[in-house]
């Protein structure tokens, strides 16, 4: 038996036991996770006027990053960084800081979402296993990778598409085969791990799906167009606020204070309660009733500016707000079932924001069914291609054809 395969024989049992710790830690960290954030958000809606207190909960945000979350602040795009130039472990830190940061958030009504964090717990649950198991860079790369995938699986209540999530948003090219695997199995011990606790994930149908006329394919290529611009709107819109915020605020714990100033007024004060949090009643009722043209546009605009501001929490579920409520929109001019754009349109949009066609097609075919996968697949694709070249994670590689499609339209230009 030759060395090589001596070492393969015995890493297997060491990567079975990671993944079942990383897959149990992180699902049980997500369905902490999941369990409070259901109880700070009834209790916010259940007592209003604590919106007024945003600006409070921003400035106990903003201090505790200030004073001991410096070296994670960059949240998921600091695990992107450590994978492509691994340099040291991320401090474990980074889960207690962005679970609490996220709580707050949404206690008092910042508009954000909740991937993000379980993928930073993940992330930083996964890579203190680089000094128990005494692992090299490379092997510090696949933990990155498990850590995203139990997060991203756990939190959504989606295996498959956490596993390739994992593997797409670090561009598949440098991955290899035992990392596939790995992914998969860490995918799935976290994914049972969050149903062991009895944790409910949010359930979305379509029940009347069209046949695939040229008329329908014509029409999901245009929802996929106008999801991809949605896409970029929403990377350029919180890109723009975070710099905005960072150059003319020097005093880091003042941003979220005074960004939630601006969104207690605008929540409390002018009634835009509806896009305040995760925003998760208005994405279920987009799949029955129409919603107004402009209310993808203002969740774009205050997740953008919640998050620019130092308030914490993800961007995926303002981007299935975005998605579904462009989607209901346009039933008003599309022929074609409501549901079906609003599913279309849920993770059309996600996949032009994170770069991510194959793992936005497989997680709508998980949470829609089978049914609608063509059109889906359809609209992932034409989003993940209109989106611009710059999304929602500053740190993120692009490579493939979209890089060169881009690359070639900016040469011309």
């Amino acid at each position: 038996m030759t060395l090589n395969l001596k070492e393969t024989l015995f890493s297997i049992p060491k990567w079975i036991l990671i993944c079942a710790l990383i897959g149990i830690l992180s699902g049980s960290a997500s369905a902490f996770f999941l369990v409070s954030l259901e109880w700070v958000t009834k209790y916010r809606m259940q007592h209003e006027w604590i919106i007024w207190l945003l600006p409070f909960g921003g400035f106990l945000v903003g201090l505790s990053y200030y004073y001991w979350g410096e070296s994670v602040v960059k949240g998921n795009n600091l695990l992107l960084e450590e994978y492509e130039n691994p340099k040291k472990v991320i401090p474990f830190k980074m889960a207690p800081l962005v679970l609490f940061g996220t709580l707050i958030t949404h206690l008092f009504g910042g508009s954000a979402g909740r991937e993000g964090t379980a993928v930073q717990m993940g992330g930083a649950i996964a890579d203190q296993f680089t000094k128990i198991f005494n692992l090299d860079n490379s092997e510090r790369k696949i933990l990155i990778i498990l850590g995203i995938s139990a997060g991203f699986a756990s939190v959504f209540g989606t295996p498959l598409a956490g596993a390739v999530f994992a593997l797409e948003v670090l561009y598949f090219s440098k991955i290899n085969f035992k990392s596939i695997i790995l992914s998969f199995l860490v995918a799935y011990a976290a994914y049972f791990t969050v149903e062991f606790w009895q944790v409910k994930h949010t359930h979305y149908s379509i029940p009347v799906i069209p046949d695939l006329s040229i008329n329908n394919i014509i029409f999901t290529l245009i929802v996929g167009i106008l999801s991809g611009f949605a896409a970029l709107l929403f990377s350029r819109s919180t890109h723009f606020w975070g710099s905005l915020f960072s150059k003319n605020i020097k005093y880091p714990p003042l941003r979220p204070v005074i960004g939630g100033v601006v969104l207690a007024i605008a929540f409390a004060g002018f009634g835009f309660t509806k896009f305040s949090g995760l925003g998760v009643p208005v994405i279920v009722d987009s799949f029955s009733n129409t919603n107004q043209w402009y209310d993808f546009l203002l969740k774009i605009l205050f997740t953008g500016f919640t998050l620019g501001a130092g308030f914490k929490g993800g961007e995926v579920t303002p981007l299935f707000f975005v998605g579904a409520t462009l989607g209901s929109a346009l039933s008003a001019v599309i022929p074609m079932p409501i549901a079906l754009l609003a599913g279309i349109g849920f993770v059309a949009v996600f996949s032009g924001a994170t770069h991510t066609p194959i793992a936005c097609t497989i997680m709508g075919m998980e949470l829609f069914g089978i049914a609608p996968g063509i059109f889906i697949a359809i609209a992932c694709t034409i989003a993940y291609f209109s989106s611009g070249s710059v999304g929602i994670y500053k740190s993120q590689i692009v490579k493939g054809a979209k890089y060169k499609l881009y690359k070639k339209i900016n040469s011309n230009f």
